[in-house]
């Protein structure tokens, strides 16, 4: 998990301004908000989940699927690629 450890500060940094937006979903909800106003919230952060998801796979393919203590093909690599992007787009 040292991608995680590298990382740490980032990905930390991306959890709390989920919390934020989660706890705007609370507020919305709780002000009775426009239904309109409170799913734009709630996409934003789901996006925002997503968005985190898709760099702590990415990581873990990079680190974890692909040997770093060997060196990978350019196929291996290429792949690694296709799967990344595979990944994203599915998340978006």
């Amino acid at each position: 998990m040292a991608h995680i450890t590298r990382d740490r500060k980032k990905l930390l940094n991306r959890v709390r301004r989920i919390r934020g937006q989660v706890e705007a979903v609370d507020k919305a909800l709780d002000g009775d908000e426009d239904c309109s106003a409170v799913l734009q919230t709630i996409a934003a952060t789901r996006g925002a989940l997503n968005g985190l998801m898709a760099q702590v796979l990415e990581g873990h393919i990079r680190e974890h699927v692909i040997d770093p203590g060997r060196k990978a093909t350019q196929g291996q690599l290429e792949a690694a690629d296709e799967l990344v992007d595979v990944v994203k787009a599915y998340l978006k």
